[in-house]
């Protein structure tokens, strides 16, 4: 029976080991951390968003540069692939009101555990606390520990939570075939006066957020230490790139219609005439920490106000990350071009998407990838 090697058991990881497995070939997976899918199980503890149900298009058009170079990854297991595959492990999903797909218990622990458990019944090995020193060679509980496996899948993660096993170290292995690692839906560091103090922890609701050409409706969260939640992620790519952040504040209104009702309402102060426009307090305390500008009218900065940001927060605290193992390193089948039988996926390749389900599709389609086009190498080795 030929041997496979499978380093990482995140979604990716085991997704690739399951592959190795279907095509007959014993499986062994070489995860650094004392248990398997440490950052899946986080992300599941809010809700585990699984996938997004929409059009194959605008799913694939949500990564952006690398789409191209995915679409054949995604159309083969894309959303309702990954429903499936959750219905598969005894799971069934529903679909919110925005498309995002979740598992009816909100949890990742019973997908992976009933993962686990088929795995196991494949004859897949799961060698924990095994870190990877490169090449075949790992050191274990019981020393180190060289093996000689016919094939390889790298499925390493990125480079934040270093803490749930994704730190980024294996890059020294690839240094002329890695782009350099930058956070990816992160929050972004403000400078608060002391007038936001009291609006620490506070949800901005029904927001507009702009960031170059890319815009998102949604909400996000005023920290201590600045802004982070869903619709900062969304825009954080452009951010990171220097775009200026303007917030629409009453994105469901025009300007015209915005002058039309302060006209109305006549003269008086600023503060009142946001009260009268009913705009929540935090949203008021955002207009007044920014919206010193006084060339411009009320209403427009209401509809575009413009927000300081001192940078993003650092990678380790990053959901996700960009860069990482560069696609012209790797061939059509994500193997490695400069080491024939190694091939590489999930967040350990140089992409990034935005939440909302693409994440953990993405890591689940390229570790199928990889582990089919890896058992068919072996097969023709």
């Amino acid at each position: 029976m030929k041997q496979a090697l499978v380093i990482g058991a995140g979604p990716a990881g085991l997704m690739a080991a399951q592959e190795l497995a279907n095509a007959g070939l014993h499986v062994t997976v070489a995860e650094a951390k004392p248990s398997p899918a440490r950052k899946f199980l986080m992300a599941g503890k809010s809700g585990l968003n699984v996938t997004k149900d929409e059009p194959k298009d605008a799913f694939t058009a949500a990564f952006g540069e690398h789409a191209d170079v995915l679409r054949p990854m995604l159309e083969s297991f894309g959303p309702q692939s990954v429903k499936a595959w959750a219905h598969w492990l005894g799971q069934s999903v529903f679909t919110g009101s925005s498309g995002r797909v979740f598992p009816e218990v909100m949890k990742a622990s019973p997908l992976l555990r009933e993962w686990l458990k088929r795995l196991d019944a494949q004859g897949v090995t799961l060698k924990t606390r095994w870190r990877w020193l490169g090449g075949t060679a790992f050191e274990t509980p019981e020393g180190r520990v060289e093996l000689t496996p016919d094939v390889t899948v790298l499925a390493c993660g990125g480079a934040s939570w270093a803490r749930l096993g994704s730190d980024g170290t294996w890059a020294a292995h690839f240094a002329d075939s890695v782009a350099p690692f930058q956070p990816a839906n992160m929050g972004f560091e403000a400078d608060w006066s002391e007038h936001m103090e009291p609006h620490f922890g506070a949800p901005v609701k029904a927001v507009r957020l702009m960031a170059g050409d890319t815009q998102h409706l949604g909400e996000f969260v005023i920290s201590r230490r600045g802004i982070e939640g869903s619709g900062v992620y969304a825009v954080s790519k452009a951010l990171r790139e220097g775009a200026q952040l303007q917030l629409d504040l009453m994105p469901k209104a025009s300007l015209e219609d915005i002058e039309a009702r302060l006209k109305k309402a006549g003269k008086q102060s600023v503060s009142n005439a946001l009260k009268r426009l009913k705009i929540p307090a935090v949203k008021r305390a955002l207009f007044f920490e920014f919206g010193k500008d006084a060339e411009r009218s009320v209403a427009q900065k209401l509809k575009s106000l413009p927000i300081a940001l001192k940078g993003p927060r650092p990678l380790d605290e990053a959901i996700s990350t960009a860069g990482g193992l560069r696609f012209d390193a790797l061939d059509e089948g994500l193997m490695l071009t400069s080491q024939p039988g190694v091939f590489a996926a999930g967040e350990m390749l140089d992409w990034e998407a935005p939440t909302g389900g693409y994440l953990i599709t993405a890591c689940l389609a390229t570790g199928k990838w990889a582990g089919q086009h890896a058992a068919a190498w072996v097969k023709e080795a």
